[in-house]
């Protein structure tokens, strides 16, 4: 692929409803014509991470992540490379985690809580989209979900949203919300938002 890729970036809190507004867009995309390259995958190891005032590892800050691993893959696919990466799989010892082979596309989307934050990968995208949702509703999904996917117990989740993640939401991810192209509401369906994004990636697919 010698044309650089059209460069998206989605960001939102966490429970915003990225991964299945993801999955969706894929979905009604051509096959392979996007590459998507998510964050979650990048997560330093446990004994990397900081602890917070109590000793429980703070998962939400920026420096959680492989920053520069993951800027240098994004470079990789920019360039028509494609790329390698271990599933991060949030500490469950009953999944095994994957290997992920990502090829170059036509359209690359990143995607995380610090797509926006991280200079470096915020001025290479093309465009810049924002999911949305109130906070009470982000709070429970995300109990529900931490609970059957990650396994965590009640007390566990709401102590890493209340120390964790709404300090980090406001710190490095809230400021960014209006510098975004496109918010998508997420309280009850994304399915407008799916909709005007979903054209116009077909729109710049068309003109490649």
């Amino acid at each position: 692929m010698s044309q650089r890729p059209y460069i998206v970036g989605i960001s939102g809190g966490s429970a915003s409803g990225k991964t299945s507004f993801l999955k969706h867009l894929s979905e009604a995309l051509p096959s392979g014509n996007l590459c998507i390259v998510s964050q979650d995958n990048y997560y330093r190891p446990k004994d990397q991470q900081l602890r917070d005032e109590n000793g429980q590892i703070n998962f939400d800050l920026p420096t959680s992540i492989d920053r520069a691993a993951f800027h240098a893959d994004m470079q990789r696919l920019m360039r028509g490379e494609s790329i390698r990466i271990k599933e991060y799989t949030f500490n469950n010892a009953s999944r095994e985690p994957r290997v992920i082979e990502m090829q170059p596309a036509p359209l690359l989307i990143m995607e995380g809580l610090f797509i926006f934050h991280y200079t470096e990968i915020r001025e290479a995208l093309d465009l810049k989209v924002y999911i949305d949702a109130r906070d009470e509703v982000k709070l429970e999904r995300r109990l529900k979900r931490d609970r059957d996917e990650r396994g965590y117990e009640h007390d566990v989740v709401l102590y890493q949203w209340n120390n964790h993640v709404m300090p980090s939401y406001m710190q490095f991810l809230r400021p960014y919300r209006d510098e975004a192209d496109i918010i998508v509401t997420n309280n009850s369906s994304y399915d407008r938002g799916l909709d005007v994004l979903k054209n116009h990636l077909a729109m710049v697919l068309s003109n490649k």
